[in-house]
């Protein structure tokens, strides 16, 4: 009984482990376009609202179609922030951000959740961290994602940073009083291709 048990067990150790030799995988690619690709965040004032905008440098994410593991990261230039009034800006990049040490904020995908279109639209969730001065925070975005010409995708998604509470300076004083979390939306178009490989 031991060898026959100890077999069993061996079989069911080499099928946990991955795809069996021969056996084919595919991998989902999608690369954004930066010049087609836009950050916008708005952050609440007493005063009035905030509106600004990030480049962003790069952006891929791939992922495994039957298991949903994912890599990659989308990575957006710290020091592009911009809001059209440079006082505000100045205080934005030495103060909060600390953009010159700290030159990006990177998104790391590691699960995606749905599938894409070949036409019309759907919704897919990205999991995965956030990294925003050097710390690391998990965050599960929801794309809608629309299918263009060829292989090309549109992808929308929203979402809240909660800076204060990650550890970001508050830039309020005792005459304004901004919201601690800053609404952020990204518009994006790229194109996807798909991988297969046999082991």
């Amino acid at each position: 009984m031991r060898p026959i048990r100890a077999l069993v067990c061996a079989v069911t150790l080499l099928g946990a482990a991955g795809p069996a030799r021969g056996q084919e995988t595919q991998e989902t690619v999608v690369t954004l376009d930066p010049a087609k690709t836009t950050v916008q965040f708005t952050l609440g004032a007493t005063a009035h609202t905030v509106h600004g905008t990030f480049h962003v440098l790069t952006g891929q994410i791939h992922f495994d179609v039957t298991t949903g593991r994912a890599g990659g990261e989308i990575a957006v230039d710290a020091r592009s922030g911009h809001t059209e009034n440079s006082g505000r800006d100045k205080k934005m990049h030495q103060e909060v951000l600390l953009s010159e040490k700290y030159t990006e904020i990177v998104f790391v995908p590691s699960r995606v959740q749905g599938v894409l279109p070949q036409r019309g639209a759907s919704q897919m969730q990205v999991t995965g961290t956030m990294r925003l001065l050097r710390q690391e925070h998990p965050m599960t975005l929801t794309f809608t994602v629309q299918a263009s010409e060829g292989n090309g995708l549109d992808l929308n998604t929203a979402f809240d940073v909660p800076y204060v509470d990650w550890g970001l300076k508050n830039p309020s004083n005792f005459l304004l009083r901004v919201d601690k979390a800053v609404h952020v939306e990204v518009h994006a178009a790229g194109e996807w291709k798909t991988l297969v490989s046999g082991h």
